[in-house]
């Protein structure tokens, strides 16, 4: 179940990075079929889920509120006070009664919550199957080569197509690396995952390499170098690629987000309660120079362009801006889940050229709020930052196996930051990517000794 679920996984991304109805359709129908199967084996055999929901009864609670609603949001309430009235008007447009809803666009609120769905249900299977230590850290190690895969061949594609995808019609972009994906920003939040799980096994394996080991620092120096040589050198090679990738992709946003992941993922490998006292620093040390030595060496293009143009866009501020009146037009019932594109252009002014269409708000919290309405947008943001919070719990008390909320946790820093400026978590191949990093850390965040099973 495991392998046909990180198969799915690595499918992912191929078709620009199930940007399209089509991979839509297919994750759609895997993952909550795999989940269903879990759960059918699991009554066949008679066996407990090894994760309890009622361990994640907080954001599983929120998080069934929320699909209710939005189940709520489709309803055809007629002539209902509470339909958008952009009903009545369409209808007396059009010289016919419409059948009114919550949601200016019923189907794309529909498409929406499928894809909820599907990420959902990556999670669940993912929380269930990590319980397991090996199983967790087997799910990094799918994500750290998953990731370098796609970024080596986007490397490729930079260098000898032009960034232009083969087999696929994508608008070209430039000169920059996207890999498969339809837009450079969001393969650089997928690289930034990669990224994150390839440093944090290169800190397991360094911390292991030199843990036993006391007396002189030229001899743990010399057994970090030994590890380098036995299995180091790949998950080096697959860092510097990702790092290179990344940086090739000259996101300011993901790029910065990315360094905010990995400095809460130095901090929480080194102030951890059992500390490793020079051994885990001269791991970090280790680490760090090779990251270091790669921004260096590849880091020029996104320094000149932050030098050029700063780290702010007035376009997005004023975008930002216009959802945020917007919301106070329907701030509790909301405008219906995943109809951003359909909301905007009610609300569009002058503020903002007039040339180009915003289909996505660049912040992914202000969509969600604009769609479900402040009181179930919260509960959906909150459910998520619960999962995170105790992914955290996790990373800091754990004595043991703590990599993967370790991991979880930055990866969920790196994701929440850049959602305030763009919309990788809108990109379904980035969301199921981030769900198996966040399962493997909640299945993780508590002691093997602790019983969470239903």
């Amino acid at each position: 179940m495991l392998a046909a679920t990180l198969a799915g996984l690595a499918w992912a991304p191929f078709c620009l990075g199930s940007n399209r109805p089509v991979a839509w359709g297919v994750n759609g129908i895997l993952f909550p079929s795999l989940a269903l199967a879990y759960e059918v084996s699991l009554l066949l055999r008679g066996r407990k889920h090894p994760v309890s929901a009622k361990r994640i009864a907080v954001p599983f609670g929120l998080f069934l509120l929320v699909v209710a609603w939005i189940g709520i949001q489709m309803l055809a309430l007629g002539n209902s006070s509470l339909s958008h009235p952009i009903w009545m008007m369409a209808g007396d447009a059009l010289g016919v009664q419409l059948n009114g809803a919550i949601s200016v666009n019923p189907s794309a609120t529909a498409l929406a919550l499928m894809r909820l769905l599907t990420d959902a249900s990556l999670l669940w299977l993912i929380v269930q199957l990590c319980r397991r230590s090996e199983r967790a850290m087997l799910t990094i190690e799918a994500v750290m080569a998953i990731v370098a895969v796609y970024a080596g061949y986007g490397l490729l594609l930079a260098a000898f197509y032009g960034s232009d995808i083969p087999f696929f019609d994508a608008p070209n972009t430039g000169h920059f690396v996207r890999s498969t994906f339809i837009n450079r920003n969001n393969f650089a939040t997928f690289a930034g995952l990669g990224l994150i799980a390839c440093v944090a096994l290169m800190l397991r394996l360094y911390r292991h390499a030199a843990n036993d080991l006391q007396g002189l620092g030229s001899f743990r120096v010399s057994r970090l170098i030994e590890a380098t040589g036995r299995l180091g050198w790949v998950l080096i090679g697959a860092a510097f690629i990702d790092l290179v990738a990344l940086l090739g992709t000259v996101s300011r946003g993901a790029i910065l987000s990315t360094i905010l992941g990995l400095f809460a993922l130095l901090v929480l490998s080194f102030a951890r309660r059992r500390r490793g006292g020079a051994q885990q620093i001269e791991a970090i040390l280790f680490v760090a120079v090779v990251l270091v030595g790669g921004f260096l060496a590849f880091g020029d293009k996104i320094v000149g362009r932050i030098s050029e143009t700063g780290l702010a866009d007035t376009s997005r501020m004023a975008v930002y801006a216009i959802v945020v009146r917007s919301l106070f037009d329907a701030p509790y019932l909301g405008f219906g889940y995943g109809t951003f594109a359909d909301v905007f252009p009610m609300y569009r002014d002058q503020s903002i050229s007039p040339v180009g269409v915003w289909d996505r708000a660049h912040n992914a919290y202000l969509e969600v709020l604009q769609g479900l309405g402040l009181v179930f947008g919260a509960a959906l943001i909150l459910s998520l930052a619960w999962l995170a919070w105790k992914c955290l719990r996790g990373a800091v008390n754990r004595r043991r196996d703590a990599t993967a909320p370790i991991v979880a946790a930055s990866a969920a820093l790196l994701v929440g930051v850049h959602s305030l400026v763009d919309f990788s978590l809108q990109i379904e191949a980035v969301t199921l990517t981030f769900m198996a990093l966040l399962g493997a850390g909640v299945a993780q965040s508590e002691s093997s000794r602790h019983v969470l099973s239903d």
